[in-house]
This record gives structure tokens, sequence and C-alpha cells, in this order.
């Protein structure tokens, strides 16, 4: 077990957030959380990783834990002159090979020198799951990364990330709103509602009563399947331009 949480409870502002949260990341998997807007999803992660304390409960981490985080957005001002690697070398200076095995496996190789204002938004995404990978994480969180970016673009970053996981054979723990195209990438789903509503299998719950009623999913919805990409050990997915 890489990292657990039990009988997790957090507030903000007075406010309670998350109340009695209980779950763990086994090494290997990918577990999905999903949740509508406001339903603590973000705090869950925030919890997880230390930055918000909770307010009972407690989390246990792996003594060799190693964290790499996207975050849901990141705002890089528009006029800012610079590269990609200078942007990959903050806060801590990377080796130009640390940083071209990190843009290799986020599936955007041989950009170093380019401008982060001329990425696109499906590149600029790929560029934060780079920095998070830097320092070989064995867990990696994400926190919606596919915001911005279109549906051929959501449904190529999730499928690099399975790649990422056999490649890293690393643990991720990702929240999403994209449903039906996570049910496919997913080994495990948490339904969260500040508490959680349901969790397992895809297959489980997406014909569970609490995730149907928490989405008002139809019948049309539920025809699910798991998706299992063949990708060589050497291959790397290509990034769509999702501009």
């Amino acid at each position: 077990m890489l990292i657990s949480a039990k009988n997790l409870s957090a507030q903000i502002g007075g406010r309670e957030v998350l109340n009695n949260i209980s779950l763990n990341v086994d090494a290997g998997e990918i577990v999905t959380i999903v949740g509508p807007n406001g339903s603590g999803k973000t705090s869950l992660l925030k919890v997880l990783i230390g930055a918000l304390a909770p307010s009972g409960g407690q989390v246990s981490r792996r003594s060799d834990l190693r964290l790499g985080y996207v975050p849901q957005r990141l705002h890089v001002e528009a006029m800012l002159p610079m590269p990609v690697n200078r942007f990959l070398s903050l806060p801590n200076k990377k080796s130009p090979r640390e940083i071209e095995l990190a843009l290799q496996l986020a599936g955007v190789p041989g950009i170093e020198k380019q401008q982060i204002r001329n990425l696109s938004g499906g590149q600029f995404q790929r560029i934060l799951l780079a920095r998070a990978m830097l320092d070989r994480p064995n867990l990696l969180l994400l926190d919606e990364a596919t915001q911005g970016l279109d549906q051929t673009g959501v449904a190529d970053f999730y499928r690099h990330i399975e790649f990422i996981r056999k490649e890293m054979n690393c643990s991720v723990l990702m929240v999403s709103h994209d449903l039906n195209i996570v049910m496919r990438q997913t080994d495990r789903v948490i339904c969260l509602n500040k508490k959680i509503c349901c969790q397992g299998k895809p297959e489980h719950v997406s014909t569970s009563p609490e995730y149907r009623d928490l989405f008002s999913v139809g019948e049309e919805h539920l025809a699910l399947y798991h998706h299992h990409p063949h990708y060589e050990a050497n291959s790397v997915p290509e990034v769509a331009d999702a501009r």
C-alpha cells in the first residue's frame, strides 16, 4: 500500500468538504475519483499530499513514497519568455538528460527549446506531466489534468497515463469529470460527494444506484468497457494538438 486514509474529514473556512473518508491506493493500480462540482475531489488530493490539514482521521504514507502532482490548472504569463527546459528546471535545476527523458515519457520529445507561450493546450498538459515525472514518482496524482482539451486530446491523455503506469511501474490517483473515458482507463473508481457514495471496479460502479443518482446517468451510458492499450515497450503515443 502506497497511501491510505482512515476516517478522514476536512473543513475549509468552517465548511465541511470531506466526511469520514477511508481509502487506499496500492502499488501498480490506477484509481479514479469522480464526483460533481463541490464534492471535495481536489480537497481530498490536497489532504493526501499534505497541502490541507484534516480536521479528523489520519493519512498514512509508505516510507519511500515519491509523489508527482499535475494540477487542475497552472497559469503562466503569456508574455513571459520561458523555454520548456527552463520551466522544467524550476525550482530545482535538472540536467538536460533528465529533461529529455521526462519529455519522452510525457509523449512530447524534442520540444525543450520551444517557448511555453507557444505550446498548444495539449502540449502544455504534457509538459506539466513531464514536470511531475522528473523525480520518478511511485504515485502520480492528476487533478482534472485534461481541462481545456478537446475530446480527442482527453482520450489520448488518458491512454498515455496507462503507458506511463507500465513504463514507470507507478500507481496513479486521478480526479476527473470525463466519466465515460476514464471508466475505460482505470482499475478502480471512487464516487465522492463529500463522503464516499460507492467504489469498486468500473463495471460495478457504473451500474450502482448511487453512481446513477449522483450523475443522473441513463441506460444509454451504461455500456462501458475496459480499454487495454497495446503499446510496445519502446513506443510513445503522440500527443494530440488541442489548441
